[in-house]
C-alpha cells in the first residue's frame, strides 16, 4: 500500500506458462493486470542466485580483484570473486567455496553486506553480497577459465577504476560502492552476520 497516497499500486499476477527451461535460467510469460486493470503477458526469468565477496587483505586496504572477459557484452571488466549457489547451499558456504575455487584465498572471517536483484522489473535472480576481512591462500586457483589475471587492488583506486567504466559487473558494483561507503571518514562496520 502505498501511504502518501493511499492506493495500491501493486501487479497481481494471474498465472504463468514456461517458455523455456534449464538448470540455468527458466523463460516464463505471465499473466499480469496493473492497478489500471491493463492486463497483458510479461516476460519474467527466473536465475539462479548467486553470492560474490568483497576479499580484503589482513590490514584492509586492498581487495582482491579478477581481470576478465565477458562475452555477452564482449567487454572486459574488474570483478569479485563469485558465483552460482548450488541447489541446497547455504550462500555463505557458497561465497567462501567460490573465493577459494576461483583464486585459492580462503577468508579469515565472512560477512553478509547486502542481498539485491540485479534487473528487479523482470528478472528473479537474487545476489548475496558478502564481506570477507583477512585472507589465507591454500592453494592454486582450480577454475582455469575464470580470469586472465587477479590482483589485490589498494582500495584508494576503487573509485577511479569504476569512474573509468572497468568495473561493469552488477554484483561487484554493489559490494564494491558498500564497503567504499562503510569505509568513508567516520564510518563504521554495522551490525552483520559474520561467519568465522
Amino acid at each position: 500500500m502505498n501511504a502518501e497516497q493511499g492506493t495500491d499500486t501493486r501487479w497481481i499476477v494471474h498465472g504463468s506458462r514456461n517458455v523455456y527451461r534449464s538448470e540455468w535460467i527458466r523463460l516464463n510469460m505471465t499473466d499480469v493486470e496493473l492497478p489500471d486493470g491493463q492486463r497483458f503477458e510479461h516476460h519474467t526469468v527466473w536465475m539462479p542466485a548467486a553470492a560474490m565477496t568483497a576479499l580484503l587483505n589482513d590490514e584492509e586496504t586492498h581487495v582482491l580483484l579478477m581481470w576478465r572477459h565477458r562475452f555477452v557484452p564482449d567487454l572486459w571488466n574488474w570483478e569479485l570473486p563469485g558465483g552460482l549457489i548450488d541447489q541446497g547451499e547455504e550462500p555463505a558456504v557458497a561465497a567462501a567455496r567460490e573465493i577459494e575455487e576461483e583464486t585459492g584465498y580462503r577468508p579469515r572471517s565472512l560477512e553478509h553486506l547486502v542481498t539485491f536483484e540485479p534487473m528487479i522489473g523482470m528478472v528473479n535472480c537474487p545476489h548475496h553480497v558478502y564481506l570477507g576481512r583477512g585472507a589465507e591462500q591454500v592453494g592454486e586457483p582450480t577454475e582455469t577459465t575464470e580470469m586472465e589475471r587477479m590482483q589485490w587492488m589498494p582500495l584508494t583506486e576503487v573509485p577511479a577504476l569504476i569512474r573509468a567504466g572497468q568495473v561493469s559487473n552488477s554484483g561487484t558494483l554493489v559490494a564494491l560502492l558498500h564497503v567504499l561507503a562503510m569505509s568513508g571518514p567516520g564510518a563504521a562496520y554495522g551490525d552483520t552476520d559474520r561467519v568465522n
